[in-house]
């Protein structure tokens, strides 16, 4: 089989490298998936380039989000079934609740191969049924991004219709956050730094739009105008968390979710305090969240933004286009024909 590996030593583009190796077989409580599309996260972009000190000491498969077909299971497994169309999960070990202490960076991470192969094989609890709505490119999108919007909109303070949802930019989980909220019966305002991308975002449904490089003071604009959003998907990182906690309401949550800034100043704490709004980590999620993100997203027919698609042999492309400033919408790797 192929197979694509980030090589020891390298950062960019030529450490990744396609090989061939023999089919893996499904061990004990294992299964074998023959993978039929993966799809890439801003993540994968950081283990590329080595950034944030992660090194690639062994050679790793990459990639953690993928859809496809079992086609072996190895002894004792009985939930599953040649032929069941699958996802894997992106978190192992994890099964509901709070994270384990050491959560990770989940498959196609250091010591964990990923999913950027023709076969992976997978303990039989580290895959879920794939939703009955979604062709496998779509499907392949949702074990990180949409699993990460879901639990940033749930979680102790779930929202509910009514209320108000920011997203921040349009990246992938942004943009699940805002067709998720949107499913919930929330109104959705959204922040872009592009014009270009506004009317796409209006389209999708947003209530609002506003560009954050012209409107540097967006959180307090944002509460000028609404009195306050119930939730705010900040995407960003530490850049964004005053201007988040500007815009939050009395009582109201911002989920974390950001790696794109690390700013470490010190928020507001007493617009924190007086608000009495509080800040959540979000790490994905859970097996049992990913199974209910799967039947909301087959029960309100959410079709995911998918901006393109790249053969197998084609990775190294893949990986460019999901860089650009101008990408809207998900990148995917069809590692072999929809069937």
């Amino acid at each position: 089989m192929r197979k694509w590996v980030l090589e020891p030593g390298i950062t960019g583009l030529d450490a990744l490298v396609l090989k061939e190796s023999p089919v893996p077989e499904p061990g004990p409580g294992q299964v074998r998936v023959a993978v039929k599309a993966a799809s890439l996260n801003y993540r994968d972009q950081i283990l590329l380039h080595g950034r944030w000190g992660i090194t690639i000491e062994e050679e790793v498969v990459p990639l953690g989000d993928a859809s496809g077909v079992i086609d072996a299971v190895g002894p004792g497994v009985e939930e599953w079934r040649v032929g069941d169309r699958v996802l894997g999960i992106y978190h192992g070990g994890w099964i509901d609740g709070p994270p384990p202490a050491e959560v990770g960076f989940g498959l196609g991470s250091p010591g964990q191969d990923g999913v950027l192969a023709e076969y992976i094989v997978l303990n039989a609890d580290r895959v879920t049924r794939m939703p009955s709505t979604l062709d496998f490119v779509e499907a392949s999108t949702l074990p990180c991004a949409a699993l990460t919007a879901w639990s940033a909109l749930t979680g102790d303070k779930p929202v509910r219709a009514g209320q108000r949802v920011l997203t921040l930019g349009t990246g992938g989980v942004s943009l699940f956050a805002l067709q998720l909220a949107l499913a919930m019966g929330a109104e959705v305002t959204a922040l872009t730094g592009q014009d270009v991308k506004a009317s796409r975002l209006l389209d999708l449904g947003a209530t609002d739009v506003i560009n954050y490089r012209t409107t540097p003071n967006w959180g307090e604009v944002v509460h000028s105008a609404t009195g306050g959003m119930d939730k705010v998907v900040n995407t960003d990182g530490g850049n964004a968390l005053t201007q988040s906690l500007a815009a939050v309401s009395a009582g109201g949550e911002i989920a974390f979710v950001g790696l794109f800034s690390e700013g470490d100043a010190p928020p507001p704490l007493l617009v924190l305090m007086t608000k009495a709004a509080s800040i959540r980590g979000v790490a994905v999620g859970s097996a049992t969240a990913f199974t209910q993100l799967i039947d909301f997203v087959d029960q309100h027919g959410i079709k995911p933004v998918v901006r393109s698609t790249f053969a197998f042999e084609d990775a190294k492309a893949a990986y460019t286009a999901q860089a650009g400033a101008d990408v809207f919408g998900k990148i995917v790797v069809e590692v072999a024909p929809q069937s």
